[in-house]
């Protein structure tokens, strides 16, 4: 699956496009609208991330001229505008999806794969399992062995994003784009306390553990 991320914040783009690539999605990075435009009628894209407040040309000039020239990847609006007028301005344009900023990366990613089932027709996976453990996505519940953990949401999306990644090492800095919005300043060692609450709740209960540290690295769920 192939995505096109258009942002002139260096800092959000990197955010974003980072995130994108550790999700499994090829990704394409455009710093203005008539370099997305130019990427948009040449290259197959599943779904297009486009910020508003772009140089040379704007998010919402992009978007007309993208579905004037008949280009239909799926856009998803990114804006620091939140009234409804201004989503309905985006939707208006030809925007699919509208989020706000400040975002969770976990936010974006879960409208992403929305617009890409859409134009794929593939269905996205409401259940996760690996080993004993099971992910319901659309209840946010969580089980191990069959028992219900009580989860707290940052808690549920870190072991989502664990599972997900079952068997490979997740660094510190994915779980901050997965489990925080991109303001966010990692000055603490707030990634260990979320691991700690996460091992109290998915592995003290229960033989084996499976929340494992690799020293260096990250993080990495192995089952058994």
């Amino acid at each position: 699956m192939r995505v096109l991320v258009v942002e002139d914040d260096p800092h959000i783009a990197d955010f974003v496009t980072t995130g994108l690539r550790e999700a499994g999605y090829a990704v394409d990075h455009a710093a203005d609208g008539e370099a997305a435009y130019a990427l948009s009628v040449n290259e197959p894209y599943d779904a297009a991330v486009v910020d508003l407040m772009l140089p040379r040309l704007d998010g919402l000039g992009l978007i007309e001229r993208m579905r004037g020239s008949g280009v239909a990847t799926p856009v998803l609006i990114l804006s620091a505008k939140r009234t409804v007028d201004d989503r309905v301005t985006g939707l208006q344009a030809g925007g699919d999806d509208y989020l706000t900023k400040p975002f969770a990366f976990a936010e974006l990613l879960a409208r992403v794969q929305a617009l890409v089932r859409r134009s794929t027709g593939t269905a996205e996976p409401t259940r996760l399992v690996a080993g004993p453990v099971a992910l319901d996505l659309l209840a946010h519940q969580a089980t191990r062995a069959g028992e219900t953990l009580d989860l707290q949401p940052r808690e549920f999306a870190l072991l989502e994003l664990l599972v997900r990644n079952a068997g490979r090492v997740v660094s510190k800095t994915a779980i901050h784009q997965s489990v925080w919005d991109f303001d966010f300043n990692p000055t603490t060692n707030v990634v260990e306390v979320l691991i700690h609450r996460l091992r109290q709740k998915l592995d003290e209960p229960f033989e084996p553990a499976l929340v494992h540290t690799v020293r260096g690295a990250g993080y990495v769920l192995r089952t058994p």
